[in-house]
C-alpha cells in the first residue's frame, strides 16, 4: 500500500511509514489525509503491532507547506485547515499501537508536531528540532513543545524559534537516543521488533494507560492501571505469557 505522499510497507508485525514530499517533505493537506488513513488504519490491522515514522532524504520534514496556507477571506476554509492539523496528531496519540519516530532530519513546525505525538522519539546526529513559526510570521506549537519541555525552554523555543541539535535534546531527556545517520532506521526497526513480539493486547493496554494517566493525579493514575491490568489478566495472551516464562520458551501471542 502507498501513495506518492507517504509510503507504507508492512512485514513481521511491523508498519514502516515514509513521508516522500522531497526535497524538505514539508506537510500538506493529501500528507495530513494519508496520515491520519495510515494511524486510524492501523488501530484495526492485525498485521501491524507497531509503527515506524521516518522519511526520505536528508530532512525529516521541514514543516507546513507555506503555499497551502489557508485563505482567511474564504469562510470556513481556516478553521477546516486548523481542524485536519489537529486531527493529525490526535490520530497518532490515539493510535492503538505504539508509534516511533526516526527523525533522519531537520524536525521543524509540523514536523516537530509529528515527532512530538509520537510515542518514542529516536533521530540522527544531524538532526535538528524547532518551532519557528514566528520565522513567517506565525505562532502555534506551544502545546507541543510544553508537552517535552519545562517552561523556560518552551518560551525560549517558541520566542527564538532557535533550533536545538538531537545531541542536546537527548541530554535532556527529550528523545530516545541519537544514531549515525546509516544506523538510525535500523535501530529503530530493532525497537520495534522487541515491541512486536511482545502481547499485542498488553500493548494496546499499556499505550491507552500512558495517555490516560498523563491527565490523572497519582491516586486516580494507578487505579485506572491496576483495572485494565485486571482486564488483562483475563486475555489468553496473559495465560500464554504466564505459560512461556514457566515452561522457559518464547510466547506466541494472538492478540485474544
Amino acid at each position: 500500500m502507498s501513495s506518492d505522499v507517504v509510503t507504507l510497507e508492512v512485514a513481521d508485525h511491523i508498519a514502516v511509514a515514509t513521508l516522500n514530499r522531497p526535497p524538505v517533505n514539508a506537510v500538506n493537506a493529501e500528507m495530513r489525509d494519508r496520515l491520519i488513513e495510515i494511524f486510524d488504519e492501523a488501530t484495526d490491522r492485525d498485521d501491524i503491532r507497531v509503527v515506524v515514522l521516518t522519511a526520505q532524504g536528508k530532512v525529516f520534514c521541514a514543516g507546513a507547506d507555506l503555499k497551502q496556507r489557508p485563505d482567511p477571506r474564504v469562510p470556513g476554509q481556516y478553521w477546516r485547515h486548523n481542524r485536519v492539523t489537529r486531527e493529525t496528531g490526535n490520530a497518532m496519540r490515539e493510535c492503538a499501537k505504539p508509534i516511533i519516530c526516526a527523525v533522519n532530519g531537520a524536525a521543524l513546525g509540523a514536523g516537530f508536531g509529528l515527532m512530538a505525538s509520537s510515542d518514542i522519539m529516536m533521530a540522527s546526529e544531524n538532526a535538528v528540532f524547532g518551532m519557528p513559526e514566528i520565522d513567517v510570521g506565525l505562532a502555534g506549537g506551544a502545546a507541543m513543545i510544553r508537552e517535552l519541555f519545562g517552561k523556560s525552554w518552551t518560551r525560549r523555543l517558541m520566542f527564538t524559534g532557535d533550533r536545538i541539535p538531537a545531541a542536546e535534546l537527548y541530554r535532556l531527556g527529550v528523545i530516545d537516543s541519537v544514531w549515525p545517520e546509516n544506523e538510525l532506521l535500523p535501530e529503530a526497526m530493532k525497537m520495534a521488533a522487541r515491541i512486536a513480539s511482545k502481547s499485542p493486547l498488553g500493548i494496546k493496554y499499556a499505550k491507552n494507560s500512558c495517555n490516560f494517566v498523563e491527565l490523572m493525579p497519582p491516586r486516580d493514575a494507578y487505579r485506572f492501571e491496576q483495572n485494565f491490568t485486571y482486564e488483562l489478566s483475563k486475555t489468553e495472551d496473559a495465560k500464554e505469557a504466564r505459560m512461556a516464562q514457566l515452561e522457559k520458551r518464547k510466547p506466541v501471542f494472538k492478540g485474544r
